[in-house]
């Protein structure tokens, strides 16, 4: 019940034993447990999250929760986040998204195939390893996707290395920051919204500076040679003096 309320669970027990019993082995056997109680722990969705990945959606950027947490738990906070529901492949009618145990995930990325089916439904991971992070990135990658990964702690390293983009918080570990090629001042994933509204932005107006310089370049170069291998006295009909005119209309609608 605490799970399924977003709650981390901590289980709370004691036993008595001799005074001098030495506690080397966490594995080694332990006497009868008394049960204290059970705490839940949350911890807590900012409010801003869930917009921000509807903003991450209808930009066309998939967004996958990879968590320690067990599987009732990562469930109901993805819900929260608004990451796990219906999965929709340019139909009105959506699938059902996948949540795995890293156990299972595992398994399946033995087959590369097996790995390729799940993969576009995949919403949670739940109980994983740093090792199931750095698989998953590769996976998506070798599918020619485009994937940026967040991570605070040493076990992300690998996975931010390899990513296209790593994101690192500003309260993670050292080895984190450097392995990342950006770092979340505020520790907010909406500031990664922020970040692919302006990296997009900047392509568009390098693809729009290029399209329009090349546009004015072309249509000038083409009217000079033209000009001047058709004219009969070789000359180009566009003087020297209108071509600089040319040339800073250009860059001064640029």
């Amino acid at each position: 019940e605490m799970a399924r309320a977003r709650l981390r669970t901590l289980v709370l027990a004691y036993a008595d034993v001799p005074n001098k019993t030495a506690f080397d082995n966490r594995e080694q056997e332990w006497p009868a447990l008394t049960f204290i109680g059970v705490l839940g722990i949350e911890d807590p969705i900012r409010p801003e999250v869930e917009d921000a990945v509807n903003q991450c959606k209808r930009a066309g950027v998939a967004v996958r929760m990879v968590t320690g947490d067990n599987k009732t738990t990562a469930i109901a906070i993805a819900k929260k986040a608004g990451i796990y529901g219906k999965v929709y492949f340019g139909k009105e009618v959506g699938e059902p998204g996948l949540v795995m145990e890293g156990k299972m995930f595992r398994e399946m990325a033995k087959s590369e195939a097996r790995l390729n089916q799940i993969l576009p439904r995949l919403q949670v991971l739940a109980r994983a390893s740093p090792m199931d992070k750095q698989i998953l990135v590769q996976a998506l990658m070798k599918r020619g996707e485009v994937v940026a990964v967040t991570g605070d702690g040493t076990n992300d390293a690998p996975a931010l290395k390899i990513a296209n983009v790593g994101f690192a918080m500003n309260t993670g570990t050292e080895v984190a920051k450097k392995a990342s090629d950006v770092v979340i001042l505020d520790d907010n994933f909406s500031s990664i919204v922020t970040a692919i509204k302006w990296g997009r932005n900047v392509n568009d107006n390098i693809c729009k500076f290029i399209q329009f310089q090349t546009t004015v370049n072309v249509a000038a170069v083409f009217i000079a040679f033209v000009g001047a291998v058709m004219s009969g006295n070789g000359e180009s009909p566009l003087k020297p003096v209108q071509l600089l005119w040319l040339n800073l209309i250009m860059d001064t609608m640029a």
